[in-house]
């Protein structure tokens, strides 16, 4: 029997429950970028930490999303 291709891969994958696609997903990129460090996890926990408490104490200000990608978007324009 035949080995599936990425694309069949793929398609029954879709097929799967959220929980076991995010599983397969992490599995994967784990398989391509390593495993965790957990200096870096702990760095980034601190930092979301950070700007969550800057955004309840109204030290930082929240920009929408759609002024974001609009932004994004000029940027991308002018080069």
């Amino acid at each position: 029997m035949a080995q599936p291709n990425a694309n069949e891969l793929l398609e029954r994958a879709l097929q799967l429950p959220a929980d076991e696609r995010l599983a397969l997903a992490t599995e994967l990129l784990d398989s391509v970028e390593g495993r965790e460090d957990p200096a870096w996890s702990a760095a980034w926990a601190a930092e979301l930490d950070r700007r969550v408490k800057a955004l309840d104490n109204g030290s930082a200000k929240p920009i929408p999303w759609e002024q974001v990608k609009a932004d994004l978007q000029a940027r991308l324009r002018a080069k």
